[in-house]
């Protein structure tokens, strides 16, 4: 992956150009010489290659802290700082070419252990330092505005998308990424117990044969942001097995907004005040469309046998949503990967993803078998708003249902999956996903993703929209 800033121009093509760009930036000559002569030369031998890439890619770091802070630099050192990341990254890609198998057996112990993606990053790092950023260096990063990092996350795009691209340490990440979380285990007693387990950001309750996980972040209109992440995956989890239901239900909680006071909203997409703020990671993604949401879709994993989509080889339940007010950016992502959507009289949905500048998970995937490619173009590159009441919104929508008959068409919307029993339910689920979006077609999309995200979430457009269209500048987190 090799990213230009446009205030430089032109990547230097030779040491020569490469070494008076670096110094017209005040680096000294002798570190620059040091640097540029000591690019390796890779042997196809992991051992050897670690050593001597790791060794440049410290020379490189260092080189680096040197410069100014982002927001202080002026042309020269932002040009100076793109050079040495673009030229760090080149290795970073010619080492995973050769070594991705390699890495990721020694990774998970010839893929015996499972690492989901944020333990992957760390584990990487540790094993080929330089490879992705080491623990001090994130601890750095993460508070830093998101105008004024130092785009470190660029390499956690570009391992992830090696391991995706690699058809057995891509299958491997997915199943990883669709076991029940740690906690999940020993809040199931819990809710045996009490019939509700409070998450926070989610909760789940009982009611009947369903489990109803409601997205609870009322002061952020139920937007997605790193408070959710964990909470909402914990309850899909619960919902998926607990023995006691039958189907699982995901619908918003009421919010506090003025405008909306009281009111439940279905969710208003990933929070871009917490974006601008620089409080949404870039593995943020990956742990929406890769963990709860595929839950969703293909259910929890179990950890012994393949993840096999011939197989039966997960734990799942039909879902149902119940869509009131609006479902914004992920909210409408959700809706894609539902057996039965329910909407409220008047509520909308949109991806935002124009003016926003970035790309809405899985939805290029998704939304052109609901609505046709033009629509879908329309929807994500030209923010066309959906009304769920309309010939387009009811090819996403099963049932529209005025505010106050939303409790009852929910309840007989479960007694509709389960009154032929959940067994065909979930069979007929597993038809309709192996020749929609087989794991391996899911796991080619996000090889490329890893990329395309990245280039979105680091690059100037995506501040100068939240400026322009958000006026992020004055929000508070």
């Amino acid at each position: 992956m090799t990213l230009i800033n446009a205030e430089t121009d032109a990547q230097p093509e030779d040491a020569r150009d490469a070494r008076a760009l670096l110094e017209k930036a005040g680096l000294a000559s002798d570190e620059v010489n040091a640097w540029l002569s000591a690019v390796p030369e890779l042997r196809d031998d992991f051992s050897s290659d670690t050593a001597v890439c790791s060794s440049w890619w410290t020379l490189g770091e260092r080189l680096r802290a040197k410069l100014p802070k982002r927001a202080a630099r002026d042309r020269n050192a932002a040009a100076a700082s793109d050079l040495i990341h673009n030229k760090e990254r080149d290795l970073r890609e010619r080492f995973l070419r050769s070594h991705i198998e390699t890495l990721y057996d020694k990774l998970t112990a010839s893929r015996s252990k499972f690492l989901r993606v944020e333990e992957l990053m760390p584990a990487a790092a540790a094993l080929v330092p330089g490879l992705t950023p080491a623990a001090e260096a994130m601890t750095r990063e993460m508070p830093r505005p998101l105008k004024e990092k130092e785009h470190l996350e660029m390499d956690h795009s570009i391992l992830l998308s090696h391991v995706l691209a690699h058809p057995e340490a891509g299958h491997h990440l997915c199943h990883a990424m669709l076991l029940p979380r740690t906690e999940t285990v020993d809040l199931l007693p819990r809710l045996a117990r009490d019939g509700s387990i409070d998450l926070g950001t989610a909760c789940i309750n009982r009611v009947g044969k369903a489990s109803i996980v409601e997205l609870r972040n009322p002061k952020a209109l139920n937007a997605l942001d790193e408070t959710t992440l964990v909470p909402l995956e914990t309850a899909v989890d619960l919902a998926i097995l607990d023995p006691g239901t039958e189907v699982a239900v995901l619908r918003g909680g009421r919010v506090e907004h003025r405008k909306y006071a009281g009111r439940r909203i279905f969710a208003a997409g990933i929070n871009l005040t917490h974006l601008y703020e620089g409080k949404i990671s870039f593995l943020f993604y990956f742990q929406h469309v890769m963990g709860y949401e595929n839950k969703i879709l293909r259910g929890v994993a179990r950890r012994e046998g393949p993840l096999d989509d011939e197989a039966c080889s997960t734990i799942e339940k039909p879902w149902i949503a119940a869509v009131d007010s609006f479902a914004i950016g992920g909210g409408c992502q959700h809706l894609l990967v539902m057996d039965y959507v329910i909407a409220e009289a008047g509520a909308y949905l949109t991806l935002p993803a124009r003016k926003e500048g970035i790309i809405p998970g899985m939805a290029n995937l998704r939304l052109p078998r609901f609505v046709g490619d033009r629509v879908a173009r329309q929807a994500i590159m030209y923010g066309r708003r959906i009304e769920c009441d309309s010939p387009v919104g009811r090819l996403i929508c099963d049932e529209i249902a005025s505010a106050d008959r939303m409790d009852a068409a929910l309840a007989e919307a479960v007694a509709g999956l389960t009154s032929s029993g959940v067994v065909s339910a979930v069979g007929n689920r597993r038809q309709f996903r192996i020749g929609q979006e087989p794991l391996d077609v899911f796991r080619r999309y996000l090889a490329l993703y890893a990329r395309e995200q990245a280039c979105c979430h680091f690059g100037d457009g995506l501040i100068a929209n939240l400026e322009r269209h958000w006026n992020a500048q004055s929000r508070k987190v």
